[in-house]
């Protein structure tokens, strides 16, 4: 009887085996079938850098925000799990070895970004600090605390070219009057954590962070390689129509690429950027601001489809692609949630002529099949491969994009 009994064990053991690998099999087999229906330019292929099946890889959920180290070793916000991971690659196959824990336990932890040896991590309520000694890094302290939580609750931070920290405070709200200043805003700050915003302020007052208003939600920026100018991506409001008390339109407002600069107001919640000319703003019927208001508001620099969902944006001087892209962005269009018909979920190139953004044209697609997605980008990143890096928090994985060098 005991013998039976190990024998049946032992079967329903290779049972279970034969079934989890199958579903394994079935599983990758369906990721390959996906992958392959990611259409790029010529020359171009996607693989899998990171995923699920990673060693410890199920702590990559919900990845967002990517930052590389000094070393080139790829950083990643797993929202999912509340903490910040590494993704090694230690033998440079361009597959990651393994999912290294940095932070655990975090508040919503989305933008990450490296000052000299620390690490900053935005949480939904403020940023943290880690700072690394030897191999090990410390537990999270708090270097800027008090930012407003709840609404758009995801931040994203990142280390401009003038020596600043500059960090994004989405709205409360869909369309409202905000009653915290620091609300749809871009903030700015010391590499101290001071406040350092546009507005200098003497006396007794303290000083504001507060650098760019009227932003919805600018989870993504990043500066142009020759100017140093700053680009962010911003979502526009739903629900919204062209005439008063009007039906809902699916194609307004449109979405987003804004040059930020010190002390500008972007409009929201009175006024969106026109979708066809460059340079103005249209008032929002149902929700108008002073008269005269979104005259004085800064149109963007270029517009993207309506509720598409722009978030990370990089430029590609750093790419080992060819000279065309050099000048140019990759922005992740996350995609819609409320359009009849979906739209984003894809990668767009931004165009540049004279350092300035003029067209907009697809670069990766293939997330959204017959109105299904089955995956969201995130965030662009260039390694120091010369490769592009692609976060998806639908499908838990970090793309690789790279180009066939001849």
């Amino acid at each position: 009887m005991h013998h039976v009994l190990k024998l049946f064990i032992s079967k329903s053991k290779i049972h279970i085996v034969l079934i989890a690998g199958f579903a394994l099999f079935t599983m990758q087999a369906a990721l390959a079938a996906d992958l392959a229906s990611i259409q790029l330019p010529a020359g171009f292929k996607i693989e899998v850098f990171a995923d699920t099946n990673t060693k410890n890889g199920e702590h990559l959920s919900g990845p967002r925000m990517m930052a590389l180290d000094a070393k080139g070793n790829l950083y990643v916000s797993a929202v999912g799990s509340n903490r910040v991971v590494m993704l090694p690659d230690y033998n440079h196959d361009g597959v990651a070895d393994e999912v290294l824990t940095i932070a655990q336990n975090l508040n919503a932890p989305q933008g990450i970004t490296f000052v000299g040896d620390s690490l900053l991590v935005a949480n939904q309520d403020g940023v943290v600090k880690l700072t690394q000694t030897q191999q090990e890094w410390s537990k999270p302290q708090a270097f800027i605390s008090n930012l407003p939580a709840g609404g758009h609750t995801l931040k994203n931070i990142r280390l401009g070219p003038d020596g600043f920290l500059y960090l994004n405070v989405g709205s409360s709200c869909n369309v409202c009057i905000e009653s915290e200043p620091m609300r749809a805003t871009i903030l700015r700050y010391t590499i101290e954590g001071k406040p350092a915003g546009a507005l200098v302020t003497l006396g007794r007052h303290q000083q504001s962070a507060i650098f760019a208003r009227g932003l919805r939600n600018s989870q993504g920026f990043a500066w142009h390689p020759k100017t140093n100018a700053m680009y962010a991506t911003n979502n526009g409001a739903d629900n919204r129509s062209g005439t008063q008390g009007g039906a809902v339109n699916d194609e307004l407002p449109p979405e987003h690429l804004n040059k930020i600069e010190a002390g500008k107001h972007y409009g929201w919640p009175h006024c969106w950027g026109g979708s066809k000319e460059i340079g103005t703003q249209v008032e929002d019927p149902n929700f108008k601001g002073p008269a005269g208001f979104c005259e004085t508001t800064q149109a963007p620099a270029i517009s993207f489809k309506a509720h598409t969902t722009p978030i990370g944006i990089v430029f590609l001087d750093k790419t080992n692609w060819p000279s065309a892209y050099k000048a140019d962005a990759i922005v992740a269009l996350h995609g819609s949630w409320n359009r009849k018909q979906l739209a984003g979920y894809q990668l767009v190139r931004v165009k540049f002529k004279g350092n300035e953004p003029f067209e907009v044209e697809d670069f990766a697609t293939g997330w959204l099949q017959s109105q299904q997605a089955w995956g969201r980008p995130v965030d662009v990143a260039v390694g120091t491969d010369g490769a592009l890096y692609v976060s998806d928090d639908k499908a838990n994985i970090i793309y690789r994009v790279s180009y066939k060098i001849k």
